[in-house]
Order: C-alpha cells, then structure tokens, then sequence
C-alpha cells in the first residue's frame, strides 16, 4: 500500500483543482492555496470550485487555504500558477521551502527574461530541491469526469519520479515517466501556439487536409525547435509531444484553441482572451518563441504565420500563400534534414 503523503497545490485553477482532487482521491492530504478567501470558503464548504470546474465535485481529503505558509510541512508541492505569475509566487514561498520538498511544475509557459521554462526558474531558486514537471494530454475537465487520461512525470530524479507515479496513479490517471525534462516541459509549452492556429482553422471550416497538415507541420516545428535547444526530439512522440499537441489541436475543451476559433471570427485578440476567463499561455509563448527562434535562426514558418496574423496585421490569404508557396522543404528532420533537403536543390 502506498504511503499517505501531505501534498500542497499552488493554485486555484482547472488544472491546480484537477491535480489536488487526484491526490486527495487517492487518500492524500491535500492543502490547495488560492489568493482569494471567498472561493477557498467555497471550495471547503460545497467542495466545488465554481469558478474553474463548476459542476464537479471535490474529495473531503481536499481542503482550500489562503495560507501560503502551509506548504512547510508539504512532501510535494505542485506549482500551478500562470506562467506571468510563476516568478512572483516563486519569490512568495520561498521562505518555508526546504531542501527535502520535491518540487512539481505543471504550468505549461516560458519566461522571457532568459527563455527560461518553469522547471529552470524552480533550480534557480531552489537549486538543492529535487524539481520535476507533468505534461500531457490533459483536459482538466475531462479529469474531472474521471475520463481515462495519462500524463507524464519529467524529472531527473529517480525518486520524484517514482513518488509522483504513487501519488497520483489511479483506475483513470496513468502517470509515465521520463527524464527529459526540457523536452517534455518544451512540449507542453510550444503546442499552445498551434492550438491557436488550428482552432483559427476550424472557425474558417478548413477541411480535413489542412487540420492533418496543420498538426504534422507543428510537431515537425516544435520536436526542431526543442532539438535545437538540446532536448530529445524522441520526447516528441510521446504524450507531453504528439499526444498534447492532438488534445490541444482538435478540442474545444483547450483554451488556445478557442481563442483562435474566436478571433478567426472576428474578436481582436484582446476580446478573445477577456472572454475566456481563463490563461491561454500561448499568446504569450508565441512572441518568446518568435523572438528565439529569429535570434537561433531556427526555420519556423506556422510562429511567424500566426505571429503575422496577431500582431503585424497580416492578411489571412497573405500568411497562407507564404507558407504554401515557401520553397518545399523535408517531411521530418530527422530522417532528411532541411539542410541536407536544401544541398540537393543546388
């Protein structure tokens, strides 16, 4: 029988909730804190977070707090926080960390100052505490409704991954393992550009085709992307890579997908995202991405795109008869590289 363990969740959203009732389900103690008192009462009085998983009800082992301080005496603790707020919170905490508490990012962003990926801002500062990610195909929702789901516990450490796997493993939460930790973290984060592209695409009623292509081309892109920064393009293949990439590409449970379909509609991408409610991380990954990918000279054709149609007030037919007249290029780099593709049409 697996050990009972005190795990805190930093975070009130869909994903912290979904997270915390997975552990407290499987008879952990959970300490969820949240910034506002009113929805913490909520929680502990309906067990329901009304605001981000209406309608889904919340173990009795899963208790809310607004005390941050708590997290002291936590095994675990998950940091679930929006990429703009993970340095802030970081810095917030930092006090009643020590060094044995193993430390759990499931915020799918990038930081600019430094491309830096959360898992990087935890060991810089916490560099003795052993630091993990989860990333997947994982619609909080769909937890929610304890629909069969997997994810993927990223650590370098042996023990992280292994406790994670104890934690959270249930009947309809299968947690993987792998070591790659900037791949798996890359993968989560980079896939929310795309999602905004394909739902632009099914708002225009693109056909099947083009959804098809869209989806290859964007791992293509992203597994060169994160090879070029040092991860493993064979993470790609994995449930944090291809497996993402489908959920967040074809749902319209995914936030980024639903911010394109609304400004393919019409809505300024401002609009779109106040309507939402909620983080679509990939508005701001876009432009980091950009920027990196420009400064590296990494051949990115659907960032610039969509960063085109965003922010340089592109035309729609304009973007699309760049990339579909671009010079042809290979399938996958990995079996015939664009360099190697390009020397042949010398």
């Amino acid at each position: 029988m697996t050990e009972q363990a005190f795990i805190s969740v930093l975070g009130g959203g869909s994903f912290g909730t979904a997270i915390a009732n997975i552990a407290a389900e499987n008879g952990n103690r959970v300490r969820q804190w949240m910034r506002d008192p009113e929805r913490a009462a909520e929680v502990n009085q309906l067990h329901e977070n009304t605001r981000y998983m209406p309608g889904y009800s919340l173990h009795e082992n899963l208790i809310a707090s607004t005390e941050i301080k708590e997290i002291s005496d936590a095994e675990i603790i998950f940091f679930s926080i929006p990429s703009k707020s993970f340095p802030q919170v970081v810095d917030q905490v930092r006090p009643y960390i020590s060094k044995h508490q193993m430390l759990v990012s499931t915020t799918k962003g990038i930081q600019g100052d430094g491309f830096r990926l959360m898992s990087q801002v935890l060991a810089d500062a916490f560099p003795d505490n052993p630091i993990g990610v989860i990333s997947g195909p994982n619609l909080a929702k769909e937890i929610g409704q304890h629909q069969l789901t997997a994810t993927v516990i990223a650590s370098a450490s042996n023990q992280v991954r292994t406790r994670l796997q104890e934690v959270l493993g249930c009947r309809y939460f299968r947690v993987y393992a792998n070591s790659d930790v900037f791949g798996v973290e890359l993968g989560g984060a980079l896939k929310n550009i795309y999602a905004i592209a394909s739902g632009m695409a099914a708002s225009l009623g693109m056909g099947e085709n083009t959804k098809a292509m869209l989806i290859t081309r964007s791992l293509a892109e992203m597994s060169r992307f994160a090879e070029a920064l040092g991860a493993n393009p064979y993470t790609f293949l994995g449930l944090a890579g291809v497996g993402d990439l489908i959920v967040t590409c074809t749902s319209s449970l995914s936030r980024n997908y639903r911010v394109g379909y609304a400004v393919a509609k019409g809505e300024a991408i401002e609009e779109a995202v106040d309507d939402l409610g909620e983080v679509a991380e990939g508005i701001n990954t876009l432009k980091i991405v950009k920027d990196k990918a420009e400064e590296m000279g990494i051949y990115m054709p659907l960032v610039s795109g969509l960063h085109g149609l965003l922010y340089e007030k592109k035309e729609l037919s304009e973007v699309i008869d760049e990339l579909m007249l671009a010079e042809q290029s290979t399938d996958v780099d990995f079996v015939l590289s664009r360099e190697e593709h390009l020397k042949h049409h010398e």
